[in-house]
């Protein structure tokens, strides 16, 4: 999954792509370096992210997904917590909605149900603007997301969404220490007990930065580490910036696992 923020203040490649045609291009670059599904978003979720409107986000992302879909039939996932905008983008032609909020907005489930697409679901604790204050658990962290992660699933059962159109997505960086997300990454095997496709995005992400000691522009090599990882322990769509060498990491990662089945 190739991440296209189309926004002036995403972490680390705000302001990049805010114009069309410079979105396009960096969508067809991440297509042919073998992107499945590009990820749309218009309202950066960054640590200290402020909202924007309903309209505001709409603007940024319905001519991009327009676009990607006429003129490269591209897999469009749309990131999103807004219930105005996944209908939209879906009548657009959108695929998927990727939801950090997972649902939890007013009107969100309804919205998401209405346009039968697939959702990722994601933990995040408090809200963008706040949730790297100090954030603190009273279970293990793989616990505390097991359980949220569970209880969104059965609150969208409860509408009518059914649970082959969900995805889950532990949420690294989202009201978590650097602590929390190695932990979680270590035991993220657990959250495949929930039966449904993981979805991770790591890429670039602070954790990176606080353990290596890296700026935003050099963390490629521990963000690969991280997919090799995440891909061993479950995963199943990776949300990434770099997608050609993150691609190559997965495809040696996978090549060692198979060999291991080969030979059970």
């Amino acid at each position: 999954m190739g991440i296209l923020n189309v926004t002036p203040d995403s972490f680390s490649d705000g302001g990049c792509h805010i114009l069309l045609d410079d979105a396009m291009r960096h969508a067809e670059r991440m297509l042919a370096e073998g992107a499945a599904i590009i990820d749309v978003g218009g309202e950066s979720t960054r640590p200290g992210a402020q909202p924007v409107s309903t309209q505001q986000e709409l603007d940024r992302v319905a001519p991009v997904v327009e676009r990607l879909i006429c003129e490269f039939d591209a897999l469009v996932s749309v990131d999103t917590s807004c219930p105005t905008v996944m209908r939209e983008t879906a009548a657009l032609g959108a695929g998927m909605i990727n939801d950090v909020r997972a649902l939890q907005r007013e009107g969100a489930i309804e919205a998401a149900l209405g346009t039968g697409l697939p959702v990722c679901l994601m933990h995040i604790q408090g809200e963008p603007q706040d949730m790297q204050q100090s954030p603190r658990y009273d279970a293990p962290i793989e616990e505390a997301v097991i359980d949220f992660l569970e209880a969104r699933v059965t609150a969208c059962e409860a509408v009518g969404l059914r649970r082959e159109r969900l995805l889950l997505d532990p949420g690294f960086g989202f009201g978590k220490t650097v602590e929390h997300n190695l932990r979680l990454l270590n035991r993220m095997d657990r959250v495949t007990r929930l039966n449904l496709p993981l979805l991770v995005g790591m890429s670039r992400k602070s954790m990176i930065g606080k353990v290596l000691g890296r700026p935003v522009e050099e963390r490629l090599p521990g963000g690969l580490a991280l997919a090799s990882l995440a891909v061993e322990r479950g995963a199943r769509i990776l949300r990434v910036h770099d997608v050609g060498p993150v691609l190559d990491a997965v495809n040696m990662t996978w090549a060692v696992l198979r060999e291991g089945c080969e030979h059970d």
